[in-house]
């Protein structure tokens, strides 16, 4: 029941617990428990919501920087990503594979705004060697949800 209960509320955390438990063949009682031990284990760690800021008129800037850095003796990447991951500004913080060490998603009003972030924050912590920013201009997918979908032509087709 675990795995397909966390697999459903990735897709929907806002379903019903009566739903929920009908699909998963137990009772509501059983299914309330569980998530509250899922998230009492840290397993679940949030809800969120996702939202097409494209489609209101909110300027916001979002932004990839791949971070090269020189890790620690004996605390490898763990200590300068806590210190990345710490500024509000920043969403997520990856270690990931490749010519770069972490990867680092961040929003902002502005491209400035981003770029004076990476270059008076981000750029002069001591284990930061080599930074690349690459600025988000369009979403098509995000979470596994579509976002630009086409608009089908609904105009009646005219044959001769």
């Amino acid at each position: 029941m675990r795995e397909e209960l966390l697999r459903i509320i990735e897709k929907n955390s806002r379903i019903d617990i009566k739903e929920l438990a009908i699909i998963l063949g137990a009772q509501e009682i059983d299914v309330i428990n569980e998530l509250q031990r899922l998230e009492d284990e840290g397993i679940i760690c949030g809800y969120h919501t996702m939202i097409d800021w494209d489609k209101i008129d909110v300027e916001k800037v979002t932004a990839m920087i791949e971070v090269r850095v020189t890790p620690q003796r004996g605390q490898g990447f763990d200590n300068i990503a806590e210190r990345i991951y710490k500024y509000p500004e920043v969403n997520s913080v990856y270690l990931i594979s490749g010519g770069f060490d972490l990867m680092v998603t961040l929003e902002g009003k502005s491209l400035r705004e981003v770029s004076s972030f990476v270059s008076n924050k981000l750029s002069t912590l001591d284990s930061v060697l080599s930074t690349a920013t690459h600025f988000i201009l369009k979403k098509y997918k995000d979470h596994g949800v579509i976002l630009s979908k086409k608009e089908e032509d609904t105009r009646e087709k005219i044959t001769p």
